[in-house]
């Protein structure tokens, strides 16, 4: 039997966060484009209201997935690639 570890919770919170198709969306987009803020992200996916896309970004960063940078008022994100390298390789290929 698998232990439950450290390593098992956050792969199931890195695949319970991409089982979601817009926050699968919201990570390719930021492995093609890096350092972008809420607002650019909701721009390029349309049809998403803030706050909806503020929670969504709050579960990719919460599971380790994205990076944020404060600059000011705005957070910038990115995706973390170490996890994703080691959860979800998908997303860079």
């Amino acid at each position: 039997m698998i232990e439950d570890n450290a390593e098992v919770r956050q792969a199931v919170k890195v695949y319970k966060a991409l089982g979601e198709p817009t926050r699968l969306k919201i990570a390719l987009l930021l492995t093609e484009e890096r350092n972008l803020c809420c607002s650019d992200i909701g721009s390029k996916l349309e049809s998403i209201a803030g706050s909806t896309l503020s929670h969504h970004l709050k579960q990719l960063t919460d599971c380790g997935l994205l990076d944020l940078r404060k600059d000011g008022t705005y957070i910038y994100y990115s995706v973390n690639r170490e996890i994703a390298q080691k959860y979800a390789p998908y997303l860079l290929g």
